[in-house]
């Protein structure tokens, strides 16, 4: 697509942030803000390979479908695992942010698209991104780093000669960056976020308690009373599963010091790659960010006393961004308004990449 015809459905088309996350994925239109929020699920029929549900629908299905229908996560860790799945939720996603103008015909949206991805990608993974993009009908696709979009998304100093740090904690991935002068001084990206602390909620009932959860309990639990530091008042929730060894189904109540218990091993993992990260940060930004603080982004960072436990670890403030679910979604939709202000940061960004 190039010349007239480009320009054309240029104007005809919504510009668009997305968020493609690993548990969920968050569309932000120009001008409108964020318009849809909804799981990265896909539900297919595995004889036919049709594409029965996509998003909310398809949460619906999960642990409650016949054999021949599973639901998929088509991203894994943060990257795509399953491309031409990847593709469909995205061509998903666009048409309905463009049902809103009914005069145009689905094969003639073209947005131009900005996409929020893990900092820690390959080069493969990155292309994967662009090419579902573009196999999705993306007129144009700006990749950028999720610290970045965060950062903007969380209103910190980005472009100052200020030292800022975010720490984004999301389905699949824990993005941890300094900034400084629209550059990212230090980056580390682990594969350890949300989805790691269901496994190890799941891992935890099945080993003391012989009991198997789906989960969507795991994650309920962790919700409810996951905490990552001791709790004012400690609280219990009852898991529902299958006993392993009568093979019935069984349920206990556990406590929130159990549930800690748990997710320790993936807090503390978090909590080194902010101590690396801070190793490696010059003294000067140091100096600025015992002045400004840390701030916690993504739905991992809602985990109860978390802040607290990183001030503690760390020697410093450590706040929730307002509105952490969003901030990357946001800060994607911030570049759309303000191309022209970010433009310049994203090619040198681009450029220090590929000199890396």
């Amino acid at each position: 697509m190039s010349g007239p015809l480009d320009w054309l459905l240029g104007i005809f088309s919504l510009d668009i942030g997305i968020d493609l996350g690993t548990a969920n994925t968050l569309v932000y239109v120009k001008g409108r803000g964020i318009v849809i929020n909804e799981p990265s699920i896909v539900a297919i029929d595995k004889k036919t390979k049709q594409t029965l549900a996509i998003g909310l629908e398809a949460k619906e299905l999960v642990g409650r479908t016949p054999a021949n229908i599973i639901a998929i996560r088509p991203l894994r860790d943060g990257v795509i695992s399953e491309f031409e799945i990847t593709e469909a939720m995205l061509r998903y996603f666009i048409r309905k942010v463009h049902e809103q103008i009914p005069f145009l015909p689905a094969p003639f949206y073209a947005p131009r698209v900005v996409i929020g991805i893990p900092s820690g990608v390959t080069e493969v993974e990155r292309r994967a991104v662009e090419d579902a993009a573009r196999n999705a009908r993306a007129r144009s696709t700006i990749i950028v780093e999720e610290p970045v979009a965060a950062a903007i998304g969380a209103g910190l100093p980005f472009t100052e000669p200020i030292g800022s740090m975010i720490i984004d904690i999301g389905g699949g991935t824990t993005e941890v960056a300094v900034f400084s002068m629209a550059g990212m001084v230090v980056t580390r990206s682990i594969r350890v976020a949300g989805d790691e602390m269901d496994e190890a909620i799941i891992n935890y009932a099945r080993q003391k308690y012989n009991l198997l959860i789906g989960q969507r309990m795991a994650e309920r639990a962790k919700i409810t009373i996951g905490s990552a530091y001791p709790l004012p008042e400690e609280q219990t929730v009852t898991l529902r599963g299958r006993n392993l060894i009568t093979g019935l189904p069984d349920s206990v109540e556990v406590s929130s010091v159990e549930v800690r218990e748990a997710l320790s091993d993936a807090v503390q993992v978090i909590i080194d790659t902010i101590r690396d990260t801070l190793d490696k940060t010059p003294p000067e930004l140091i100096a600025d960010l015992m002045e400004g603080g840390i701030a916690l982004a993504g739905g991992g960072s809602l985990l109860q006393g978390l802040a607290e436990r990183l001030s503690e670890e760390t020697k410093m403030r450590v706040y929730i961004a307002d509105d952490p679910l969003t901030c990357v979604v946001r800060g994607t939709g911030q570049i759309l308004e303000s191309f022209d202000k970010y433009a310049p940061v994203l090619a040198a960004l681009q450029r220090n990449r590929n000199k890396n």
